[in-house]
């Protein structure tokens, strides 16, 4: 409709048959103060009225342990597979329980503590073929872990000796990302190589419900499904983008949003390790398939602190991380297993045992780890080479050279 056909409108009588002239008569403007702070007040107001419930999830395994059934997505799963599921997620926690101590003794600059999301990473990466290209984030330890990344190496650019410690293309596990959401655009633009390619593989990227408000999300999504790429974005909605909360980002669930870009959303517990294996094999397979994109949204819940330096009782409270407590992932996994008499005791002693000497193999490992050499910082750079990288790396060791030829003689310089 144009400007011109809008304001030929005539305004209508209102229901009480006062005239035209009175229905549009201005109203005296609202004191400064007063609008302002009604204007707040809507914003407040505005993210929890809408939407007025939330979605069902896909769930596969409650709270309380209890198996169920879903219409859409169904798993069978042998007793072997479901106890490697079980010592999958427990692995994973006590290495990042490993991490966060050896971060608050100074032996890490930061950690990203995946504490309360092992079933989200852990059931979605077991869903992976070995052919499949995972794009993580910063957090992804346990998908890490399902790629046989060892877990010394994760630690290496959080100690700052190396830039990521790993090689992305042995595992198909590509480096940890810092800058928020950008690796949504690079499985995009992998998977369309991959469609080009011809082959059936397909692609993940990890983010979380903080990336979900970045443009290079939103980028990827379109061109996703323009060019039909056989990707999966996997959301893990954990709440909190640091101190904002998710009704702050969205007035929408967030698998919603896939809609408007042409491609299905799903929501799926995601402390359920079987419901986040189930719904991700199924998205997978349809990238295969040809089928296109596919937004996974798992439901899921930080325990600990955006990262080790983060504060969360600043900004959230106690009975809200109480009440998620009681929906832990791993507990109700051991609930199934004990209740179906798929582990006993001894099985998981056993894993206590394993899960220690991971925690001790991890401490000596960073211990042990050397300072790079500060000159390593030019390599890598450029395939070819480059004179400015050749002259800052000779402006910089002139610089390291000073400390040497400054040094002050013992007994001098009091």
């Amino acid at each position: 409709m144009t400007v011109e056909s809008t304001a030929a409108r005539k305004p209508r009588s209102n229901s009480s048959g006062a005239s035209t002239k009175r229905a549009t008569a201005k109203k005296a403007p609202a004191k400064p103060a007063k609008k302002a702070a009604a204007k707040s007040a809507a914003r407040e107001a505005a993210p929890h009225d809408a939407p007025p419930h939330d979605p069902e999830l896909v769930q596969l395994l409650t709270p309380e342990g209890k198996r169920v059934e879903h219409p859409e997505f169904s798993i069978d799963l042998g007793p072997e597979e479901l106890r490697g599921l079980y010592r999958d997620m427990v692995m994973a926690r006590r290495f990042d329980a490993e991490a966060v101590t050896l971060q608050r003794q100074g032996e890490l600059g930061l950690w990203p503590s995946l504490l309360g999301q092992e079933a989200a990473q852990i059931g979605s990466a077991r869903a992976l073929r070995d052919d499949d290209y995972i794009f993580p984030t910063y957090r992804e330890h346990g998908v890490a872990w399902c790629r046989g990344v060892p877990p010394e190496n994760l630690l290496g650019m959080f100690r700052g000796v190396n830039n990521g410690g790993w090689d992305p293309n042995s595992n198909n596990f590509q480096l940890y990302t810092i800058v928020i959401g950008s690796q949504a655009l690079h499985a995009t633009g992998y998977a369309m190589g991959v469609a080009k390619d011809g082959a059936d593989s397909a692609v993940i990227a990890y983010f979380g419900d903080g990336a979900s408000s970045q443009g290079d999300v939103a980028e990827s999504f379109t061109f996703s499904a323009v060019y039909n790429a056989p990707v999966v974005f996997f959301c893990q909605n954990n709440q909190w983008a640091i101190s904002e909360p998710t009704e702050k980002q969205t007035r929408v669930p967030l698998y919603q949003r896939a809609r408007g870009y042409g491609f299905p959303g799903i929501r799926v517990d995601g402390n359920d390790v079987l419901a986040c294996l189930a719904v991700t094999r199924s998205a997978l397979e349809r990238a295969r398939r040809g089928e296109g994109p596919t937004l996974v949204e798992a439901f899921t819940y930080r325990m600990g602190a955006h990262t080790t330096s983060d504060d969360p009782t600043k900004y959230r409270q106690d009975e809200e991380r109480v009440a998620w407590e009681a929906k832990d992932p791993i507990q109700r996994l051991r609930t199934y297993l004990e209740t179906e008499k798929i582990a006993d005791a001894d099985w998981f002693a056993s894993l206590e045992e394993e899960e220690a000497a991971l925690g001790r193999r991890v401490r000596e490992a960073v211990r042990a780890m050397t300072d790079p050499d500060p000159m390593s910082i030019f390599e890598n750079v450029y395939a070819d080479g480059s004179s400015l990288v050749d002259e800052e790396r000779a402006q910089f060791a002139a610089y390291q050279a000073s400390f040497a030829d400054s040094a002050v003689p013992v007994g001098e310089g009091k």
